[in-house]
């Protein structure tokens, strides 16, 4: 994914505000929190670039590894489960798991995932993209994949339309 995860991110906060009752935290924080959470796991490509000098593929980086994010999010719903009272922070770092899990299940369309890290050194995709063109990422860009991500864009883009409209009712 090159230009759908924030997008993305935005439509799974409302559509968890939509389904939860949130009353503790203001919408605008819950969207807030799990559009960051839906590219946090690419803070790893300025390691990637800057130290690593793209010698190892950034999706192998912890960030990118679904056990920490699926692992983060079980254990924190436990706690906030089992928590008398739990803490709005305890809430926004669940919805931020959220975004991170989001976030690796979209990379798992074209863009290698290795889902059993660090147990199997082994990258799952459900498409591969061949490398055809110069630079690399036009094999992205026009890979039919794309599409799902402007269309995600589109989507985004129309729910933030309509309930900007719907605030000003």
């Amino acid at each position: 994914m090159f230009i759908a995860h924030l997008p993305s991110g935005y439509l799974l906060a409302k559509a968890t505000l939509t389904q939860f009752k949130i009353s503790q935290i203001a919408p605008s924080t819950v969207i807030l929190t799990m559009m960051m959470g839906a590219i946090f796991p690419d803070i790893d490509l300025f390691y990637f670039f800057l130290i690593d000098h793209q010698q190892v593929h950034h999706h192998q980086y912890f960030l990118h590894w679904p056990i920490l994010w699926i692992g983060l999010f079980l254990g924190l719903s436990l706690l906030y489960k089992f928590c008398q009272k739990p803490s709005k922070f305890l809430l926004l770092a669940l919805l931020f798991c959220a975004g991170g899990i989001l976030h690796v299940i979209l990379d798992s369309l074209v863009g290698d995932i290795w889902w059993f890290a660090p147990f199997i050194d082994r990258a799952f995709a459900l498409f591969k993209v061949e490398a055809q063109y110069q630079p690399w990422w036009l094999n992205f860009i026009l890979h039919w994949s794309f599409w799902v991500e402007i269309f995600i864009c589109i989507i985004a883009g129309i729910v933030y339309l309509r309930s900007k409209r719907k605030d000003t009712q």
